[in-house]
This record gives C-alpha cells, sequence and structure tokens, in this order.
C-alpha cells in the first residue's frame, strides 16, 4: 500500500477546498459529480453554487421545470446531463421518497450515473469501498504503473478497475479516491506535466521509460463532423423574435433557438442570402457576421452565421426581449442575443 500512502499523504497537503468535500450528505456530491463529467472544476464550481442555492433540495429540484434546470445549466454543455439530473431528482422523490440510495448498486438505478459516479458518491457518502475509474485515473496508474493498454479497449476498464480496487485502502476509500481524481487534475496532467515536483518521480514507470507524454494510450480517434447552421432571427413590427425549441433528439435537446437553415457543406453568403430572401421575402436583411462562428463541440464543428429578418407585421408567436432571454438557449446563441442585442 505504498501508493496508496504517498497518494494521500500528497492529498492532504495539496487539496482544493471544494464545497462538496466538506459534506457526507448525498445530494451535494451527487450534483457535483454530474456537473463535473467532462467539466473543470474552475468552470464548474459556479455552476454547482448556482444549483444548490436555486435547488436547496432534491425536493426542490424534482419540482423544478425542466426550463428552469435547462436554464441553470446554461453553457455548461452535454445538456443531456441536466435532462438525466432532473429526471433522477424526480425518481428520487416520487420513487423513493425522498430518501437517496445509499450503495452502489443501488445508485446506478439513477438516470446519467454509471459505474464511476456510483462508485464516488457510494465512497464519498457511504464510505463503501468501492475504487473510482475516470479518465485523470486512467493517466494516473498507466503512467505509475507503466500500463500500455489502449484504454479504449474493452478490456482496459477491467484492468484499471481491479488495479484501483486493489490499491483502495477499505478503512478510508473516499479519501484513496478523492485522491486520486486530485492528483490527476492538478498535478499528472495530461499535457507538460511537472514531473520534477512529483512525489512518484522515483517510482513512476513512464517517467523512467521516457513515456510520460504516450500514456494513457488511446488509439480510437474521435471522428469529428462539420455542420452548418445558419440562424434566422425573425423581427415583427414590435421589435419581438420568434423563436422555436429543438425538439429533435441530438445535440441541445429542448433548449430554443431562431428558426434554423442547415445545410450540408459550405456556402457562400450570396447564395445563403439569395435563398433566405426568396423564400422569407423579408422587407429588411442583414447579415450579423461575416465570417462564421466555429463551435466546437466533442464529436461536431457548427459553422454558424446569424441572419436578421426585419418584418413589417406584428407575429403572434413573437416574445420580446426580455421572454426570450427567460429561455435556455446553446450558450452560443445566448452570447450571440447578449452582444448584439442586449
Amino acid at each position: 500500500m505504498i501508493f496508496s500512502n504517498i497518494l494521500i499523504e500528497w492529498y492532504l497537503q495539496n487539496k482544493r477546498s471544494l464545497p462538496w468535500r466538506n459534506t457526507k450528505n448525498p445530494y451535494p456530491i451527487w450534483l457535483s459529480e454530474i456537473i463535473l463529467q467532462q467539466t473543470r472544476v474552475a468552470q464548474g464550481l459556479p455552476y454547482f453554487e448556482a444549483f444548490t442555492t436555486e435547488f436547496k433540495t432534491v425536493f426542490d429540484l424534482a419540482n423544478a421545470s425542466e426550463e428552469q434546470v435547462l436554464k441553470l445549466w446554461q453553457g455548461l454543455g452535454y445538456y443531456s446531463r441536466a435532462r438525466n439530473l432532473h429526471a433522477a431528482a424526480k425518481y428520487i422523490v416520487n420513487d423513493l421518497n425522498g430518501v437517496f440510495p445509499s450503495s452502489y448498486k443501488e445508485l446506478l438505478h439513477l438516470k446519467g450515473v454509471g459505474e464511476y459516479t456510483a462508485a464516488a458518491i457510494a465512497s464519498f457518502a457511504y464510505d463503501e469501498p468501492v475504487a473510482v475509474v475516470d479518465g485523470n485515473v486512467f493517466r494516473v496508474l498507466s503512467r505509475v504503473f507503466g500500463i500500455e493498454t489502449d484504454i479504449s479497449s474493452s478490456k482496459a476498464k477491467k484492468e484499471f478497475q481491479e488495479l484501483a480496487q486493489e490499491l483502495l485502502p477499505i478503512e478510508d476509500p473516499a479519501i484513496f479516491n478523492q485522491a486520486i481524481m486530485e492528483f490527476g487534475a492538478t498535478q499528472c496532467v495530461p499535457q507538460r506535466p511537472d514531473c520534477s515536483v512529483c512525489v512518484f518521480n522515483t517510482k513512476c514507470v513512464a517517467l523512467q521509460q521516457k513515456k510520460v507524454e504516450s500514456l494513457p494510450v488511446k488509439l480510437k480517434k474521435t471522428k469529428v463532423k462539420n455542420r452548418y447552421f445558419n440562424y434566422l432571427i425573425i423581427k415583427d413590427r414590435n421589435g419581438d423574435f420568434v423563436v422555436e425549441k429543438r425538439e429533435e433528439k441530438g445535440i441541445w435537446f429542448n433548449l430554443y433557438q431562431f428558426n434554423l437553415l442547415e445545410n450540408s457543406k459550405s456556402d457562400t453568403i450570396e447564395n445563403i442570402v439569395k435563398h433566405i430572401k426568396k423564400e422569407y421575402n423579408p422587407l429588411v436583411l442583414i447579415v450579423k457576421n461575416e465570417e462564421e462562428v466555429v463551435h466546437k463541440l466533442s464529436h461536431q464543428h457548427l459553422h454558424i452565421r446569424f441572419f436578421e429578418l426585419q418584418f413589417n407585421e406584428v407575429l403572434k408567436e413573437a416574445v420580446s426581449l426580455d421572454e426570450m432571454m427567460k429561455l435556455p438557449f446553446p450558450i452560443v446563441i445566448h452570447n450571440f442575443i447578449e452582444s448584439n442585442y442586449l
């Protein structure tokens, strides 16, 4: 258990002060874990504070509308996390009488909670001896122990899980799990870690074999799809806006947007303007951005242009700017509205 002892000693001297580390209450621990999936602590912390202020208990979260939850989540991305969070809160309140699941196996029944998240909540809230394995853990273990198994392969999860479980001190699983995640997040970072100050630098196989930058091994590359979005900002005579809810499954499900004209490939502004004029015949058409805004998601790059279309009639479906700003939008659209209309 030399590894565990060194790691925990490092953690006790170097850990960041974070609000979810000062409680055994499963509700804020669960909130923090969902928010921090695919999100850095610096970005996630304000959202955690906003959620725990707005929804002090799981009952408050369950009783909120989906739009309230999505609006508070706006800008964090991966919005299915917010919808799953809301669904899980309703399940806890309606099916479990508000009593939070108290074991790893029971936690897996919550929507949006996988093996890693269940292990984190079970160990932090209930001291259940289940090791966490996430990207940080893959990186730390692969480097320190020199494991060259491709982490995108099916056998990697079992191999790393067994090693992490073997290293886990049964008497204090929470502190070990916190420690290895913190070590991966702040010391054994993906790019150019400072190995000169690492507590494992005399034992780390990757450092001895000059493989720090090549571990962990991940052979499967994410294929990125390019999409071309042209948003039509339809304004009526009163200066009100037409917006719509995205109801097709995929990115930004149930968030709001302007009318969307999606092209299968890149096109010139001249061609797009010509098409819009022919289809919509606006009184005034303004190109809001000559250069595409490129919004990068994990599997997609969105090439976005905005066009303002002004009409001389009152549109019954149009909403005021104040009403519009209460709705949840993808952050790229929200930022556009803020910089152009507020």
